[in-house]
């Protein structure tokens, strides 16, 4: 285990510690939720929910989509969340993997599908999460952007591209994956995918630990690039962050972003309504509306649906992704990126 993600579950469980210790006499029935959705999102489904269920206290960490599964291997003897919320199924394949999810079949699976279906009920989709092309829209203007994925490796970009630790992000993961599988597709090796990377790393200023850092970084133009989600862009533009964004050109990652009940969970009734709730067309169009999520139920009323969610339905083009080869391979190739493609970029030069 990296010592980044020993401390982070050093810290998880310092903050699980603390949140335990302001229950008081409080007679709820906490739910612990692990997400890496942000305090956004998860907040405004937290005060959302227990307006609903207020005999429920839901009490949520947030942190990366990698970090999560790690947190929950380190504590599968004893587990401490009730609910998994948000993340590629890739990475919840390999929780399934690890027996660290329950069966449980929510009021609203009916209503999704066939994307994004975990094995033996064991997760459901809940939003669809395009990946594009961020940029910084005081520095460079949309037609100025990179306008595809390759743009971006283009010299006029060198130390100007900022990333989110791949590491640690489930969106990340599955941009790498991307670029390694059209590898595959076209050449039928690696090789190429990781040269790609190798080539993104010597345009790259930094890796940011975490979105909040990415964002700060972006704002401030100590780098004008990234590759990020949709969602995460849109709340920082609310916020009156100077951010543009187009999708790639020639097709995106759209990432079925998951929810499932934890094996062993402390409070599963209790979690069991949570996962009910966060599927119900009450809380997808609170998420659509509030913080920019494009629901992965495709049976809601148009007309009840803002309007930036027809404009992307329109705009984007979704690449198609062997999002089960990503689940097996996955793991091996941000390995091999992690020790051999990471930092070296300009030593190829």
């Amino acid at each position: 285990m990296h010592r980044r993600q020993a401390a982070v579950l050093v810290l998880g469980t310092l903050m699980l510690a603390g949140l335990a210790g302001c229950g008081g006499r409080d007679a709820r029935t906490p739910v612990v939720v692990y997400s890496p959705h942000g305090r956004d999102q998860l907040k405004l489904l937290e005060t959302a929910f227990e307006k609903w269920r207020p005999d429920i206290d839901i009490r949520w960490l947030d942190m990366g989509s990698q970090e999560i599964l790690d947190r929950l291997r380190f504590e599968r003897v004893n587990p401490q969340a009730d609910v998994w919320f948000g993340g590629p199924t890739t990475i919840f394949d390999r929780g399934v993997a690890d027996s660290l999810l329950t069966p449980y079949t929510p009021t609203w699976a009916a209503s999704v599908g066939p994307d994004g279906l975990g094995p033996a009920d064991l997760y459901w989709p809940v939003y669809r999460t395009p990946v594009i092309i961020a940029f910084n829209n005081k520095a460079i203007s949309a037609p100025e952007a990179p306008q595809d994925w390759d743009d971006i490796l283009a010299p006029r970009w060198r130390d100007l591209v900022l990333i989110r630790d791949p590491m640690a992000s489930g969106t990340m993961r599955a941009i790498w994956g991307y670029i390694i599988e059209r590898s595959l597709r076209e050449t039928g090796d690696t090789a190429a995918g990781m040269q790609w990377l190798r080539a993104l790393d010597r345009n790259t200023k930094t890796y940011a630990l975490n979105p909040a850092i990415l964002n700060q970084k972006l704002a401030r133009e100590e780098g004008v690039v990234t590759l990020w989600d949709l969602p995460d862009i849109l709340i920082s533009q609310g916020k009156g962050m100077p951010f543009g964004y187009l999708f790639p050109r020639s097709g995106t990652v759209v990432i079925d972003d998951a929810i499932g009940l934890v094996r062993g969970a402390q409070h599963p009734e209790a979690a069991q309504a949570f996962i009910d709730y966060v599927g119900e067309t009450e809380a997808l169009l609170l998420a659509a509306r509030g913080v920019y999520r494009l629901p992965a139920r495709l049976d809601l009323p148009e007309d009840s649906l803002p309007a930036w969610v027809a404009e992307v339905e329109r705009t984007m083009k979704v690449v198609p992704m062997d999002w089960g080869l990503l689940a097996r391979e996955g793991a091996g190739w941000m390995s091999y990126w992690d020790q051999h493609v990471r930092g070296t970029g300009r030593s190829t030069e």
